[in-house]
């Protein structure tokens, strides 16, 4: 860190409720200065473009693809973890939960072994000031899974855990509603013949028949007690939305019709859609769309699930394709509404006295291209 402030100049500033060109200052401390007019002291030179709070982003799986680029291969994990690092960085991130999965499909290729020594990864770049971004860990909980229980265990001393998500990929509910998409999914991804995909069908379902209640629950009684946020995904029903308002849920993940994200929205709880949704006009699952959501005012946080740098494009085409929302508006489901909800008041606005995580991104047609990312006033791409 610089022991001189330093200050951004010829910036178009994203605030909370406006954009204005300006110039904005970062103490010695890495904190926001203040927000200021256009200045000719020396300084960054932002050249007109855009100068955003830090990406936040709560639910990326992109980590898995770096440790494992093919089946039965393992790379090195610190390694896996600075790609990962890199890329997200990159693609404006300054803050990331990196979600990992407890629970798993019978024939995984990964296992929660494989998520231990990821959140060792983790914390060893931290140590080893290798990463980027600040790291946190999301744990993916699938309900259904009779392992889930004793895979959370080998996170139980984790401070770094500050979210989990309780998800249920059963056949036949939430994101597989209809049994034709699940075994067209399934078939094309695993390679099942017709007898086997009824068979694995048969085996998930009465799996969460037994699992899933009592695992929802016991989870949710864990996360409460230690203080970890709680997401609710893939609701589809009130019944669901019902469930997870008795279970304290602060976030909606990827809601898959629009009853849910409503209920959701209503009940207080911040919804949370993939930005790939947003990008690609649609969900590649076939439920609903984010910006449908986003048009009915449901949508309050995008993520950027499987490809890092939808969430920079996904936050400039809601501005540009919504009357409704405004650049800033667009610009906070990717920044202070996801540090909000998950507790984080000390970043995700450019406001004096928060951290001054920054992006400075140029829009080139309808893509936007991140040209610089600070974390706590330190460049770090």
């Amino acid at each position: 860190m610089s022991s001189h402030p330093k200050v951004f100049k010829n910036a178009r500033l994203v605030l909370a409720d406006e954009v204005k060109d300006g110039s904005l200052s970062v103490d010695t401390n890495g904190m926001i200065d203040s927000i200021g007019a256009p200045t000719d002291v020396d300084g960054h030179d932002c050249d007109g473009d855009f100068l955003l709070p830090g990406l936040v982003e709560l639910h990326t799986d992109h980590l898995e693809t770096h440790y494992a680029p093919r089946p039965k291969v393992r790379w090195n994990p610190v390694a896996a973890v600075q790609a990962h690092d890199a890329q997200i960085a990159c693609a404006g991130i300054t803050t990331v939960f990196d979600a990992l999965r407890v629970g798993m499909d019978e024939d995984a290729d990964l296992r929660y072994p494989d998520m231990r020594i990821l959140a060792d990864a983790i914390e060893t770049g931290k140590e080893e000031n290798r990463l980027r971004a600040d790291h946190f860990i999301h744990l993916r909980c699938e309900v259904s899974a009779v392992d889930v229980l004793e895979a959370f265990k080998v996170f139980e001393e984790d401070d770094a855990i500050r979210l989990i998500s309780l998800m249920d990929h059963t056949p036949g509910q939430r994101q597989f509603v209809s049994l034709d998409a699940y075994k067209i999914y399934f078939q094309g991804k695993k390679g099942f013949s017709d007898q086997e995909m009824e068979a694995f069908i048969k085996r998930r379902q009465e799996s969460a028949s037994e699992h899933a209640p009592e695992n929802r629950k016991r989870l949710s009684a864990i996360a409460q007690e230690r203080g970890i946020s709680i997401a609710s995904h893939d609701d589809a029903t009130a019944e669901h939305v019902e469930e997870a308002i008795e279970l304290k849920t602060r976030i909606a993940e990827f809601p898959t019709t629009k009853e849910a994200a409503k209920a959701s929205h209503d009940a207080g709880m911040a919804v949370l859609m993939g930005a790939p949704n947003v990008v690609r006009g649609g969900s590649h699952s076939g439920n609903v769309s984010a910006r449908e959501l986003a048009e009915a005012g449901h949508l309050d946080v995008l993520s950027s699930d499987y490809i890092p740098a939808s969430l920079i494009q996904a936050a400039f085409q809601l501005a540009d394709e919504i009357d409704t929302i405004s650049l800033p508006k667009a610009i906070a489901t990717v920044t202070s509404t996801p540090a909000n909800a998950i507790g984080l008041t000390d970043r995700g606005s450019l406001e004096s006295g928060l951290r001054a995580d920054l992006i400075q991104v140029k829009l080139v047609g309808n893509v936007p291209i991140v040209r610089g990312v600070w974390r706590e006033g330190r460049r770090v791409a």
